[in-house]
Parts: structure tokens; sequence; C-alpha cells
């Protein structure tokens, strides 16, 4: 039975020190550490064995398309290595083919675990966020150094402002009167959080809750302290998230694409090998026949030659049928569509992304840094007015740390009366923060709402000063990053600073003492705003005047303060008081009350009697534009649903104001804390997740985010999900599109992910949503285009096959088709400009079907087309004169009769006296093809009618590119000039085919001749016609659909009355 872990967070300290068998004062001894690494092993993160290479390549191979080629390689390399010399070719000619495809597969393999290779950093990164050293107590000695990796549980560790926790670890006992520790990457909160040595009751409770606890990996910003270590290893939180990484990794399921990809891989390799068996079936006389006598089979005849022949036949075929350039094109378009959403501010780290983002049906998104800006503002602040039961509200705009942007509403009080220059003096003199420029962003230095405090003093001005004037001494320095804050330094000139009164949990304030240009010292006080108000006897109106603080005042303020928590504002309430008996003339350390400014408790004593001035609320706001993101999504079909480790009243306040949620709306349905959704039944989970609408969870861990991605993707959701921390990594690594911040994200929230938005802007997914759709499109577009192509030369080698007449086309020729002629136009495809209303639409479900039934019918007439006329105008070049009426014997060539073209494997039993041809003339005459025996007319002699089969292939499939520019439109509506890259792509592979036939060199390697301009004539009179088939068929399909729209109207209609 598995040992239950110590709770220490719920036992007091020195149970915890029992538990661990250890003093703060000594530490452990050396011998009790042996003991404990051997039982806990070493403080570090475990190293996940990698694949090796060699299996890294096999796994590229398993691919039901690669493993066709690769058994067509095979199958080539034998009949080369056989047929080759017998055939007359030459050792280039007989091995190309296989050579070409073999190559294919290696190129695939490279690229597959180049990508593999990099693909697992995310470990990596999660290492490199562990602390290298740290403050040890052991044996009664403090080590200054030790390298973590050598803490064990009981170890006393000390921790100061700045340091990295280097485990998990029990506060034992706090050095200074507070302690602030960073912990948003692991918990999502947007605010450095209070620790303390108290216990906490709950046995069971989310790491938020954990106060007296610090976490491996966080940081602390204010404080030091004595800490007691807990867990260290892989079973710290962070060791934890590095297990739900790997767990995610395995549960890591194929694109959308990739599964209709391999489904249609799976039926092709069943179609070829029914094809293949069929085309035996009819030629099997050619090469095996018998004699019956008296019911008996006798003299059984069996020509290997001729068998062999016809099995490269087959061979043939299967090259015809899979589309060899496919996962070349897809890879292309995927690659351009990374560099449009790079060019949007959507960088692709893994290529199928571009593709799964089309089909997103629900984004999961973080709230802090992702919905917000992840920097604290002030929003508004309120003060008295010129009597007690009146107040002031003073809006504030502006979402960031930068000073000039946006301003106080209406302010024309830059000669502030003496209220406004106290909540002035406040903000600026009773912080410790700063700002600075980092090049992209103003960032803080200290806690975020100081940091926010001093940019609305920038905001107020100088005191007699206009704001513009003031706003001059707000600069950046000449290195481009600190900040010169002008209007808080004009304020720390005035006053001098001489002693803190730091931040306690019981007092919630804290406050600084100032000496005064008038000589006398003030106390300048900020805190939560029942605790200050609680202290203050006084209130300071608008004109400056000082009033004692009624219950009706009192109300006034508590009323505002109410309004503005409601709205998820984070209230500070501020003070001052002037009457500070023998702290009045307080200078430095050496005065006689200094010992009174050691002891926290006397702090409230200090404070009491203060003099009221205001309150201010601050926010972490949302992004301007991330409203009209949300709209987008629900025009679009994508559920939006927020998953933050926030408080759950500031999730549901940032919710209702991005229009996530309706103000009129119930969110006690639609919001969950972490704990609270895991504690409902499966079947309620499911329910909650399925209701349409905006959704919002908060106090989530890493564990619960992941629960909700995996529900999700069980019911057959296509989820995207964002992220910052490294909290937010084992769900971005589940997810079917995992979405890191590039700006505030960390290396390991982006090294899981599949996208990083650049700009970490919300409405960025969105654009990259529609991108991904457009992509999608247009990949089904030269899907479209390639399969039909392929269809037409199965259809005319099997028609080939069946006719019994010479092969109008040998596989080299085929693959130089598929891999390079149809490649330009494919990629070119993916160019077509997006349908307008395509975020309109309700996002495709991921196993709709590639193929429909509709389209099928039209690869099959199409395809027909392309066989009949590939294979007719082999035919008619023996058979007839002239086509359509251009001359074809021009050339000198003999006309055979179709018979004689069916039967001529049987022409050495000919009599010669019957049967005799004449050489004929290529390239304008400068070469003659010539026979060495009549029968080699239809082996040597068919290099021109092959010539003209595959010059019409390719005319074919050019002009079967402009049917793939829209599924349904005529080309009326959507003509090739829409998009150019297509006439581009036309023109290349015209130029490809042309360098073929007149390069001599070329033109021997793939057994083809120049071509005359009659003859171009012919090979495009033959091949434009399949236009105007696709386009009756268009026209049918759009018919028919007409049709069913008006059927369904007039139901409704009906069924209406």
């Amino acid at each position: 039975m598995e040992e239950k872990p110590f709770a220490a967070w719920s036992w007091p300290v020195e149970q915890c020190l029992k538990e661990y068998n250890v003093t703060l004062d000594k530490g452990l001894t050396t011998d009790e550490v042996h003991n404990r690494r051997q039982k806990h092993g070493w403080n570090e993160l475990a190293k996940e064995k990698g694949k090796p290479l060699w299996h890294l390549v096999l796994e590229q191979f398993d691919d039901t398309l690669v493993k066709i080629l690769l058994g067509a390689a095979f199958i080539s390399f034998i009949l080369a290595f056989t047929n080759g010399n017998e055939s007359g070719e030459s050792w280039f000619e007989a091995f190309v083919e296989p050579l070409v495809i073999v190559l294919i597969l290696i190129l695939n393999a490279v690229v597959g675990v180049w990508q593999e290779s990099n693909a697992e950093k995310a470990l990596e990164a999660l290492k490199e966020m562990q602390c290298e050293s740290a403050k040890v107590v052991r044996d009664g000695l403090v080590l200054p150094d030790l390298p973590a990796r050598e803490l064990v549980p009981g170890d006393i560790v000390e921790l100061h402002i700045g340091d990295k926790v280097p485990a998990d670890m029990r506060v034992a006992a706090l050095k200074t009167s507070t302690l602030r520790v960073e912990q948003s990457s692991l918990t999502g909160e947007a605010m450095p959080v209070l620790k303390g040595s108290n216990l906490v009751v709950m046995d069971d409770c989310e790491l938020q809750a954990k106060e007296n606890m610090v976490f491996a990996g966080t940081t602390v910003v204010n404080g030091s302290c004595i800490c007691v270590v807990t867990s260290t290893g892989m079973d710290t939180e962070m060791g934890k998230i590095q297990k739900q990484i790997q767990e995610a990794s395995l549960e890591e399921s194929d694109t959308p694409l990739k599964r209709k990809l391999d489904e249609f891989g799976n039926r092709l390799t069943v179609v070829i090998c029914i094809v293949c068996l069929v085309v035996w079936i009819i030629n099997y006389n050619n090469f095996l026949s018998w004699d019956i006598v008296d019911g008996r089979l006798v003299n059984l005849r069996f020509s290997f030659q001729k068998c062999t022949y016809y099995f490269k036949i087959s061979v043939a075929l299967a090259v015809a049928a899979i589309p060899e350039g496919l996962p070349a094109v897809i890879t292309t378009c995927l690659a351009l569509g990374t560099r449009k959403m790079a060019q949007k501010n959507a960088i692709v780290r893994k290529l199928p992304s571009v593709e799964t983002l089309g089909c997103t049906t629900v984004i999961c998104s973080d709230k802090t840094g992702t919905l917000t800006t992840n920097q604290m503002s002030v929003t508004e602040f309120v003060t008295l007015g010129g009597k007690t039961t009146s107040s002031r509200v003073f809006r504030v705009d502006g979402t960031t740390y930068d000073p000039k942007d946006g301003g106080i509403m209406d302010w024309d009080c830059y000669n502030m009366d003496a209220n406004l220059q106290a909540v002035a003096e406040i903000s600026a003199l009773c912080n410790d923060a700063g700002i600075f420029y980092d090049g992209k962003l103003f960032r803080a230095t200290g806690l975020p709402t100081e940091a926010a405090l001093k940019v609305l003093v920038e905001k107020m001005g100088i005191p007699g000063k206009k704001r513009n004037e003031s706003q001059q001494t707000s600069n950046h320095s000449d290195n481009g990053t600190s900040l010169k804050l002008g209007c808080c330094e004009w304020w720390i000139r005035r006053s001098k600073k001489v002693a803190t009164l730091e931040f306690d949990r019981i007092r919630k304030s804290m406050s600084v003492i100032v000496s005064e240009p008038t000589g006398h010292n003030r106390l300048l006080v900020k805190g939560a705003t029942e605790s200050v108000l609680e202290r203050s006897s006084y209130v300071q109106l608008a004109d400056g005047s000082i009033v004692p603080l009624d219950e009706s005042c009192r109300e006034v303020i508590l009323t505002r303060h109410s309004e503005m928590t409601s709205k998820g504002l984070r209230c500070l309430g501020l003070a001052y008081k002037d009457e500070l008996g023998e702290l009045s003339d307080y200078s430095s350390e050496d005065h006689p009350s200094h010992k009174k400014l050691l002891d926290p408790s006397c702090y409230s004593s200090i404070e009491t009697d203060s003099v009221f001035v205001g309150v201010v609320g601050l926010r972490d706001p949302p992004r301007e534009e991330v409203g009209r993101a949300i709209e987008d999504c629900r025009e679009a079909g994508i559920k939006v649903m927020v998953i933050t480790g926030d408080n759950k009243s500031t999730a549901e306040a940032i919710c209702q104001e991005i229009g996530l949620f309706s103000e009129s709306e119930d969110v006690s349905v639609k919001s969950f804390t972490g704990k609270e959704f895991m504690a409902l039944p499966t079947s309620r989970q499911v329910e909650v997740l399925s209701d349409p609408g905006g959704k919002v969870f908060s106090r989530a861990e890493p564990r619960h985010k992941q629960e909700i991605v995996r529900i999700l993707k069980e019911m057959g959701e296509v989820v995207a999900m964002t992220g910052d921390g490294v909290n937010d990594a084992p769900a971005l690594k589940l997810a079917d599109i995992g979405i890191a911040m590039g700006i505030t994200g960390t290396e390991v929230a982006k090294e899981a992910s599949d996208m990083v938005l650049a700009d970490d802007n919300f409405s960025t997914i969105v654009a990259a949503v529609a991108e991904g759709r457009s992509i999608y499109n247009n990949m089904k577009a030269f899907i479209r285009y390639m399969i039909s192509s392929n269809v037409g030369e199965v259809i005319s080698i099997f028609l080939t096959a069946a006719l019994g007449i010479p092969e109008c086309m040998i596989p080299v020729q085929l693959l130089w088709v598929n891999l390079v002629t149809d490649g330009p136009p494919a990629t070119a495809l993916g160019f077509n400009p997006a349908d307008i209303d395509i975020m309109k639409k309700a996002p495709r479900k991921s196993d709709d079907s590639l193929i429909s039934s509709w389209v099928l019918l039209r690869y099959l007439v199409v395809g027909s087309y392309v066989g009949i006329a590939t294979v007719g105008i082999f035919v008619l070049w023996y058979t007839r004169a002239s086509i359509l009426g251009i001359s074809l014997i021009s050339d000198g060539h003999t006309i055979v009769g179709f018979s004689q073209l069916q039967n001529w494997a049987e022409c050495p039993s000919w009599s010669s006296a019957n049967f005799t041809v004449s050489p004929y003339t290529v390239a304008g005459g400068r070469r003659t093809i010539t026979f060495q025996s009549p029968c080699e007319y239809f082996t040597v002699g068919k290099v021109k009618p092959m010539t003209l089969s595959l010059s019409v292939l390719v005319a074919i499939e050019m002009f079967n590119s402009l049917n793939a520019l829209s599924e349904d439109n005529s080309l009326l509506k959507m003509p090739p000039w829409r998009n150019p890259w297509l006439l581009v792509a036309m023109a290349v592979s015209f130029g490809l085919h042309c360098v073929i036939l007149y390069v001599p060199f070329l033109a021997n390697v793939f057994g083809i001749v120049p071509l005359s301009f009659k003859e171009w004539s012919v090979v495009l009179l033959v091949s434009f016609p399949v236009v105007l088939i696709d386009e009756a068929l268009k026209c049918i399909w759009r018919c028919r659909r007409r049709r069913g729209r008006y059927v369904k109207s007039e139901f409704k209609k009906t069924k209406a009355l």
C-alpha cells in the first residue's frame, strides 16, 4: 500500500519538525541526510529516456501510404534487376523509378525524425526552472551554497528576497514581518502571495490555500524566512506537472487531417489490390494457357516473361493510384499557412496544428495575461466631496504600466486640491515599486499594485502644473530600459522617507513615515479599505478640511467600496496621520523611539486615529480587443471557456466585462471552482460542458485543467487551450491545439504548445482559426485535384490492360506527373482566397469525410474522361490518319487496325508479307525511329503515341486544376485570375514538361520525343473538355442544392401552418 504523504500545511510547526526529526538550529545530520537520500533520491526532475534514432526512423515508415510506396519500390527494384538487361534499358533507366520512390521516402523520414527530435523540450525547460543552490543548516552549521539537488525532506533552508525556491517546503518561521512569493507560473494567480507559518486547517485543499507552503520553481519577491523541506524531486508540485506532461504526451492523438488521410490510405490499399487482381485476371490468358482433353487439364503453359510484364503493369497501376506528391504538397501548404499566421503574430510550432485550428470547437483560455493584460492598473478612485455625505468618483483610462497610456477622464485638476494631493502623495511614497521598459512592454519591479499606483501619480501630474507639462518629466533614460517617473520623483524629493512599517496579515496595511517640507513627520498608510477605515477617526474633505468620521460618512465610503469590489476591483484604502507623538521627529535608527518600530505589534496603535483620504480601485484589466474576439467566436460556433487559478468573483467580473456572460445571465450554473467541478458526477460534468454559452472555472489547479480538456476531447470536441504558466503545460500538451503566450509565457508552456502568440493577444487566436479554416478548404481543393487526377491515371492503365494494347505510359512517367507536374498547381491551390463568411459558419466536425459521395462520383466521371482521353489518343495515333481534322501521318508512321493493336503480343506469328511498317520521323525530321523487325513498332515505335498520351495527361491535369478552384462555384463566378499563383504554377508545370520533351538526355530517360505544333493542337483539343464536364457536374450539384433548400423551406412553411 502506497504511503500517504505527510500534510505538513495542516500541522503546527512543532509537529512538522517532530515528524521530520529535525530542529531549526541544528538541521539534519550527515548520516540522516544519507539515509533519506537512499529513500527519496536526488532533488531533481527525472530524465525520461529518449527514443533511439533507429526507433524514430522506423516510426516514419508506420504510415499506410508510405508502406504502399515501400512495397512498390521493392517490387520495382526486383523487376529492374531481373528485366533491365532483357528489355534493353540502361542501368539508369531501369532503376530510376525505384530510386526516386526510395529518395522520397528517405526525405520524408529525415523531416519526420527532425520534427520528432525537436518536439519534446518541455521537460528540459522545466529542469531549467529548478534552483541551483540553497542556504541550508546541517550538523549545526550553515552551508551558504549547497547544491539544490542534494536537498532531502527535513532539511532546514533559509530563503531571502530574490531566491528561487529549491523544493516544496513548509514555512517554519518568518525573519521579516511579511513574506511574499511569486507563484503565478504555478497557480495562475495574478498577484504575489502572502505566506506565513500558521497551520491551514484543511487536509485536502488547493495549492492557493496552502499559505504556509512555498513551492519549487517559485520566487521570493519580498521578505525572508526559514523553511523545512517536505518534498523533493518528482514528489514536488513541479515534479507532478512533469508527470502530467508525460501522461499528456502519451494521450496525444492524430490530427483530424492525418486520421482522414490514413483512412484514405487504407481504402486506397484495398482498391489497389482489387484493381491489380482484376488486371491480372483479365490478362491471365496472355501468360497462362492450357488444354483440356477428356475433361482433364493437360499441356499447361506458363510464360514467366509475360507474367512479369503484367506484374509490372500492376506496379504501374499502384504508382498511378498513389498520390506520391500529396504529402509534400500538404507540408508545403501548411508551411505557407504558418508564414501567413506568423504575419498575424501566431507562430506555429507544429505544422499539422494549422489544419487542426480550422475545426476547433472549444477554446479553453487562461485569464491572467491572455484575456487580461497581466498588468495591474487603477481604473477608478473615490474621495469625499464638499461634505461627509457626498463623494467624488474619478475614472481612469489605460491598461498598462505605460504612464502615457490613457489618463484620468475629465481631469482638470492640475491645480489639485489638498485631498487629491494627499492621494498622490500616499500613492507615490507609500510604495517600493518601479517601472522599466524592456523594448516591448512596460513592466513592474516590486508589487504590481504599487506599480499601478505610481502610474496613477504620473497621470495625476504635479500640483500646479498641467498634465502635459508634468508628462514631459516622465521619459525613458538613454539606455531605453529604466523609466524616469517625474511626478513620483517630485513627491520623493519633496518628502523624504525615514521609516517603513511593513505589511502584516493582522492589520492588513503598510505605512511609511516621511519628513514633510514643514519639518514635521507624517505617516502615510495604504491597505485593505475596511482595516484602514477601522483605524481612522477623521476624514479629509475636498477642500482639505478635516472632520470627524461619523457613521453616515463611514456608510458612504463602504457603499462605494462595495460597488467597486462587485466589479472585480481590488480596493486599497488611503490615509495619513500628522500627530505622531514621540515619532513626530523620528529621523534615524538612533532615535529613542526606534525600538517601537522594530515591534510589529505596535504598528496598529501607530496607525490609529488616522485621517481617511479615499479608496483606489485596481484590477488586471481585460484587453480591449477581447470582447470583439469573443463575439467572433460566438458567430463562428466556437465555445469559449475560461480556466484560471484566480478567485471566483474576479474571474466572473472579467468574464461579464468581456461579454462571455451577459449582465442578466445567471452565472451560478456557468461558474465553478476547480474543486466544485471535480466533485460533480461525471454525467453532470458532461452536461455542464455541453451546455451552450461560456463557462468559467476558477481556482483551477493543473490537474483540473487537464481533466476538463480530457472530458471535452472524450465528448468529441476539438480543444484549443491557451496558457502562459508552468501550471498550464500539461493541459497545453493534452489539448488538440496548445497555445502559449509569447511575451509573458514561460519556456515550459511554449515548449509544450503547438502554437505561440507573439503578441499574447486572444484575438490573434480567432484570426488563426479563420486562417486554419481557409487552409483546410484549400487543402481539400488540392487533395480533390490530385486524387481526381490519380483516378484518371488508374483508369487509363486499367483500360490499357483491359483492351490488351501496349502500355501507353510507363511508371517513371507517372511518377514524374504525380511528383513534379502536379506539384506546383496543387501547391498554388493553397493560395485560394478565403470565403468572406468563413467565420460565420459552424466549425466542421473532425469526423467529417474528406471525400463525400458526390465528390467521389465527380472523381469517377472526370477520371473516366482522363483515362479515355489518355488511352484514346494513343489508340487513335495507331489507327487513324487524323484527329478532329488535324492530320497525324505527316511524320510517315504506319496505320494499323484496332484488332492488330489489341493482339500486338501475337505479332511474331504474323506473316511478314501481311504486316509491314515504315520508319517515321520525330523532332521535325531531325531523328528517325527505325525498327529491326515489324513487331518493334509496338514497343520501340510507341515512343510518339506514348508522348502524346503523357502530354494529354499533363494538359488535362492543368485544366483540372482550374476545376479545383472552387468545390461548387463555376469558373465564371470564381475565375482563374482570382488566384494568380495558380496561373503561374500551370505555366511552370507546362514548362517542366517541355524541358523533358525537348532536352534529349531527359527525353531518353523518360522514353518520349518532341512534339510538333499540330500534335500540340491535338493535345489541347482533347484535354480541354475536362473543364466543360466538371462545369456541368457543378451545375447539377448547384441545382440539386437549390431544390433541396426550396423543399426544406416549403416543408417549414407547411409545418408552421
